[in-house]
């Protein structure tokens, strides 16, 4: 047991060297303080527009696991219009849905539904590689579906 906890300690003492904390060079395994949800891995994905007849985006999506992304979707207030990926939504960690100023941290979502006119932002960290996709239910244009695929 003594010698277990002798290399619990040493591995823990080894875990932050001031050689490792000094290495903010390298772009390998460094993202800063923050980990993860810094700002050297933060990407910004095309804006999904949501109305009556619209494409959703230009190209469909390819997300890379592990890495921060942030998007809006802009309704237009043409109709009431939902978009829904549970697959997606249960494949990604949701950080925060932010909502006229009002910041939102779910456990989960399935859909997100625009009854008028207004923006929303999602922030969220890519989990598990897969094909997935977002879409207006009920729709079957092709435009009204995005195609995400996470690497």
């Amino acid at each position: 047991m003594r010698r277990i906890l002798t290399m619990i300690a040493t591995m823990t003492a080894l875990a932050v060297t001031p050689a490792m904390a000094d290495n903010d060079d390298d772009d390998d395994n460094a993202f800063g303080l923050a980990g993860i949800l810094s700002a050297k891995n933060k990407e910004d994905l095309e804006p999904i527009q949501l109305g009556a007849g619209i494409p959703l985006t230009s190209a469909p999506w390819i997300l890379k696991s592990g890495t921060y992304y942030e998007f809006e979707i802009q309704g237009d207030g043409s109709q009431e219009l939902a978009l829904t990926g549970p697959e997606f939504f249960r494949a990604i960690w949701v950080d925060e849905i932010v909502v006229e100023g009002l910041e939102i941290r779910p456990l989960g979502v399935d859909s997100v539904e625009f009854d008028e006119a207004g923006e929303m932002e999602i922030g969220f960290v890519a989990i598990k590689p897969g094909s997935y996709y977002l879409k207006v239910p009920g729709s079957t244009g092709e435009t009204q579906r995005l195609e995400i695929t996470i690497e």
